[in-house]
């Protein structure tokens, strides 16, 4: 991962490159090293230098000066081939990258850091995985999560498909945490799957003694042998590394900015735990789809073109109109409470509502069930056309919201799919016992 922000200023302002000897003098200390590329860059102010010791250190740039010694490569990493033989016994799992923490490996003596998406790379870094499985690895792209778009979930889900008419019996997909429950919610729209398909990340890169890559990799390539035909998202389901909880992907959302357990189902249990590489359903009762021998069917086609506002005190109706008139085909509002809003934007949404725009309301809550009816101003609102998104997380209703209106561009169709329960989005009731679970 390439520097950026104070530390790529700092690099920048001193002409330094990866692979330059530089010297570094901080608080009067002297610090002679090759300079490193990064696995992850979380605060933007450290830079990595390998000491003639061979240890890396991490260096503060504020308040510290660099000047070059000599200039180098970027280290590389050469590796020599291996030879993987196919085990008829045991099934063709494809590990697809879109890029992420997950999908990183450094080498500890030169620094170098990169995609780990061939099948020998994965194998490399995880030699537990041909205990399980025949691995195919590759990489569609490499982007950081916070860049992913429609347009790339759509490219995920054809490539996900090409994977299982292939002859793929589950696929596992490498992503960057910060949107993965995007993308988990929009695979699960678009894919009919007859086999598992898991997304994956990690909070901690795979060159941190703490990282949690290993283990959600290894649980994931666990969950995309069971028999659960959905897709799902498989993280740490607490902060060391007892097991993994496999989550519905409609139902998950990113709760913590750093904690390896940051994803929790919302409004519903896990589908499963996997430790110690078993998966054992956490509620028998627990309906889903079971792996088939069906064709897979795909509906990719997907409407980019959809907000999502929230809703706060002092918002101004100008910010519903102005995605009207920018020719904004959907909207999804995360409301207050059970699905509130100021008073003020209802002429605004009746306008919407007037002009074949959906509006989809959504609770800022998490938990429970958005009811329109209960409060004046609930009424109010549900009469101007604002369609109820029921126990859906605003994030799932967003997605759910530009899928529909690829599949259609009538509302009442638009407000019919809403309210269809497609991908086990939709809870029957809201019960006490998925709070804070």
């Amino acid at each position: 991962m390439v520097y950026k922000g104070l530390s790529a200023e700092f690099l920048d302002s001193s002409g330094l490159s990866i692979g330059d000897l530089i010297k570094v003098e901080k608080n009067g200390t002297s610090y002679f090293g090759i300079l490193l590329d990064r696995a992850e860059d979380p605060d933007e102010k450290h830079i990595v230098i390998k000491l003639n010791s061979g240890y890396n250190i991490g260096i503060d740039v504020n308040n510290a000066t660099a000047e070059l010694v000599e200039s180098g490569d970027k280290p590389k990493i050469e590796l020599a081939p291996l030879n993987i033989e196919k085990d008829a016994e045991k099934p063709d799992i494809s590990i697809v990258s879109t890029g992420g923490t997950v999908a990183s490996v450094i080498d500890y003596k030169t620094g170098a850091v990169h995609p780990a998406f061939t099948a020998e790379d994965l194998i490399r870094a995880n030699p537990e995985l041909l205990e399980h499985a025949n691995i195919n690895g590759k990489a569609i792209f490499n982007i950081l999560s916070e860049d992913m778009k429609p347009e790339y979930w759509v490219k995920t889900a054809r490539s996900v498909a090409d994977e299982i008419n292939n002859g793929a019996d589950g696929v596992v997909i490498a992503h960057g945490t910060d949107t993965m429950h995007y993308t988990s919610a929009a695979l699960s729209f678009m894919l009919k799957t007859p086999v598992p398909v898991v997304v994956t990340g990690a909070q901690r890169s795979s060159d941190r003694p703490s990282s949690d890559a290993y283990m959600n990799l290894i649980s994931s390539v666990v969950a995309a042998k069971s028999d659960i035909a959905e897709v799902s998202l498989c993280m740490h389901a607490e902060e060391d590394d007892s097991f993994c909880y496999l989550h519905r992907g409609t139902k998950v959302r990113k709760m913590h900015t750093t904690r390896r357990d940051t994803f929790r189902s919302i409004n519903s249990l896990p589908l499963a735990k996997i430790q110690k590489s078993k998966l054992k359903l956490v509620d028998k009762a627990m309906v889903y789809n079971k792996r088939s021998t069906e064709s897979l069917i795909i509906e990719d086609e997907i409407e980019e073109k959809v907000a999502f506002i929230k809703s706060y005190p002092g918002i101004q109706a100008e910010l519903i109109d102005y995605h009207i008139d920018k020719g904004y085909k959907g909207m999804v509002l995360e409301g207050t409470g059970l699905g509130h809003c100021p008073e003020e934007l209802i002429p605004s949404l009746e306008r919407a509502a007037d002009e074949s725009i959906p509006v989809i309301m959504t609770s800022q809550c998490l938990y429970g069930l958005v009811n329109m009816n209960v409060y004046s101003t609930g009424r109010r609102i549900l009469s101007a056309g604002v369609i109820s998104g029921l126990d859906m997380l605003p994030e799932t209703a967003f997605v759910k919201l530009a899928w529909a209106l690829g599949q259609t561009d009538n509302i009442k169709e638009v407000e019919k799919i809403i309210h269809t329960n497609v991908a086990g989005e939709l809870g029957e009731k809201s019960s006490e016992k998925f709070f804070l679970n």
